[in-house]
């Protein structure tokens, strides 16, 4: 087994110069670094005083598990002979707020567009979806099923 270690840095950038005095003297933006990696500006989703023009955790979660199956997908696309010439993902997903305020993700579906170079590669192009799932390290890190709504184009 092989080990692989990540680290990022998450700043809050909202203090407004009371700091968390009160709930609404504070804004939710903090940015998120990786190094040698583009600064990315999150907030949180506007249904919690954040600011609608920033990625929150929410957007990320589910841009984690499209890009992960998407990555999988290309690889063994690749693998397969399957030549792969567009890919987009129009992915969804829902939070469930509890009477409490806490809450999950109880689904994340992916709908990725494939355009193939072949149409004899149709076929095999949309079976790797299951495959792209069975290794996808985010999908395989949630309590719950990532389902999958591919469509497979020629071109």
């Amino acid at each position: 087994m092989k080990n692989h270690h990540y680290k990022t840095t998450i700043e809050w950038t909202g203090n407004k110069g009371t700091g968390t005095s009160g709930y609404r003297n504070y804004e939710r933006s903090h940015t998120i670094s990786a190094e040698n990696k583009t600064v990315i500006e999150g907030s949180s989703d506007p249904a919690f005083r954040g600011d609608k023009t920033k990625h929150n955790p929410e957007d990320l979660f589910l841009s984690s598990l499209s890009s992960c199956h998407m990555l999988w997908y290309l690889h063994f696309c690749s693998e397969a002979g399957i030549i792969v010439t567009h890919y987009i993902d129009e992915a969804t997903g829902i939070m469930e707020e509890t009477a409490t305020g806490s809450g999950r993700f109880t689904e994340i579906t992916l709908n990725p567009t494939v355009t193939v170079s072949n149409a004899s590669m149709v076929e095999k192009a949309k079976e790797l979806h299951h495959k792209a799932n069975e290794f996808c390290f985010i999908a395989n890190s949630v309590n719950f099923k990532v389902k999958h709504i591919p469509t497979v184009l020629v071109k």
